[in-house]
């Protein structure tokens, strides 16, 4: 990807992503029981926010003269993190759901972040894209582990310990 309108382009819908992302787990914490995975879900929601700022930050487009008053203004309207949310929370919700639906969110989203870092030819920006999808994989084992503490699994420090006893 070498024409820079392409580029920015690129850069403003992934802050737009990030929005949705960290507007899923405001929304999500919001309706979450368990104290710890609203915790989870209340730092995945900050985290997001600043992932957002590092796109912000290379960003030069003029539409987005602010950045604390496009994160805290109203949510897309065409936002599958939303939509997917929106649909759970009108069926079935849970905390063992809406763990699941984040899991598969991250998974695409640092999928997606990888895609792009590899088309992308500007060091810098390449490399914002790469601590990203770094970031969103560590996102993803955050809430993978607190899914197996919800569930009664036994959780990845303690596997040692039952393998000896």
């Amino acid at each position: 990807m070498e024409d820079r309108a392409e580029v920015q382009d690129a850069i403003k819908r992934s802050i737009q992503t990030e929005k949705n992302a960290m507007d899923f787990y405001r929304l999500a914490a919001g309706h979450i029981k368990d104290q710890e995975a609203r915790k989870a879900f209340e730092l995945l929601s900050r985290e997001e926010r600043e992932h957002a700022r590092w796109f912000y930050k290379v960003y030069k487009g003029p539409d987005i003269p602010d950045f604390d008053a496009f994160m805290e203004g109203p949510q897309a309207e065409e936002s599958d993190w939303l939509t997917d949310l929106e649909k759970l929370l009108v069926s079935d919700f849970n905390e063992r759901r809406a763990l699941e639906l984040a899991m598969d969110k991250e998974l695409k989203l640092e999928k997606q972040l990888r895609k792009m870092a590899e088309s992308i030819e500007d060091h810098g920006i390449k490399k914002i894209y790469e601590l990203n999808a770094d970031s969103t994989h560590n996102h993803y084992i955050l809430i993978e582990s607190e899914y197996a503490r919800l569930m009664g699994m036994v959780h990845e420090t303690d596997i040692d310990t039952f393998v000896r006893e």
